[in-house]
């Protein structure tokens, strides 16, 4: 077996790589297209973001046993197509669902209490305790929408605040605090989304969907800027139907996750940069050094089963 890394990996997914004998080579920093011209040549991709594998891409892949994301969402791999050409599919998503979990707590409570406004402020040399009393989590009902591996990661975590727990997820059959989108609409003081980006859940929160809870509500997004559209976002802000929102995703995302397209003229994107009612993170929720170990455990395990 022979594999190709075509984007940056951990070092110890090379060293587990090698301590289990598995050859492979580097072209992280090999054009698309050059790529394609060599792939013939591997039994395996591992990638994280750097670009979109596609049907073309997938064509030129005729020795291709699988393609391993070493990350959780799967967007940027067209997999429907890659699988009926026989290539298996697989991410590390478990490695940094408890990592996910910790960041959009580790953003709501700090939203709650104002404290990166508090932070400032001290620095500054203004003591203002009035202006940054805070709201408690316990006594909140929170909606959770996504109830995969990062949704009840979310949820575990949550458990011990006192907070009544709403989960929704139309994917699934069976699984804990299930309820459903109306009663999320009904009862949601939060709202966080764990969900995948695909064409169903492109702008997933719309105007139309915020119109629809009977509450004001805190918004999370750790999953994917496309699934909240930022016009709706600064809709709900400035008519206050969303109090405060903690984005670790933007709309304005790359595809390989490493910048954003800030244009001069982006009204929305503006409004939720300098709003104090936000708090924004640049995708790193998930993005610790222990889930960089478990995610480098879980494709080397899954690579090795396929040998």
């Amino acid at each position: 077996m022979k594999i190709i890394i075509i984007d940056q990996v951990s070092k110890l997914l090379i060293k587990s790589l090698e301590k289990n004998n598995i050859a492979y080579d580097i072209k992280d920093q090999t054009p698309k297209d050059e790529i394609q011209k060599i792939i013939k040549n591997y039994d395996g991709i591992i990638i994280r973001s750097r670009f979109v594998i596609d049907k073309a891409f997938i064509n030129d892949c005729e020795n291709l046993k699988f393609i391993a994301r070493a990350g959780s969402g799967m967007e940027n791999i067209d997999t429907n197509y890659a699988e009926l050409k026989g290539i298996k599919c697989f991410n590390a998503a478990a490695g940094n669902a408890n990592a996910v979990a910790e960041h959009a707590l580790a953003m709501l409570l700090n939203l709650f209490n104002n404290i990166n406004q508090a932070n400032q402020e001290v620095k500054d040399g203004v003591w203002q305790r009035e202006k940054n009393r805070g709201i408690e989590l316990s006594g909140k009902t929170i909606g959770i929408i996504g109830f995969g591996n990062n949704g009840s990661a979310f949820a575990s975590l949550l458990s011990g605040f006192n907070i009544k727990i709403l989960a929704y997820d139309k994917y699934l059959a069976n699984y804990n605090f299930k309820s459903t989108l109306k009663d999320i609409f009904q009862k949601a003081d939060i709202l966080s989304l764990h969900i995948n980006l695909n064409k169903e859940n492109t702008y997933y929160v719309d105007r139309k969907f915020i119109e629809n809870f009977k509450k004001p509500i805190y918004l999370i997004n750790t999953s994917r800027g496309k699934c909240a559209k930022n016009e709706a976002i600064v809709y709900g802000l400035k008519n206050q139907k969303i109090l405060g929102a903690c984005l670790d995703v933007m709309e304005n995302e790359k595809t390989s996750f490493e910048d954003m397209v800030v244009k001069k003229n982006d009204t929305n994107l503006n409004y939720i940069l300098r709003s104090e009612k936000t708090i924004l993170s640049p995708h790193i929720a998930g993005w610790t050094k222990e889930s960089k170990i478990k995610i480098s455990n879980l494709i080397t395990e899954k690579i090795i089963s396929l040998k």
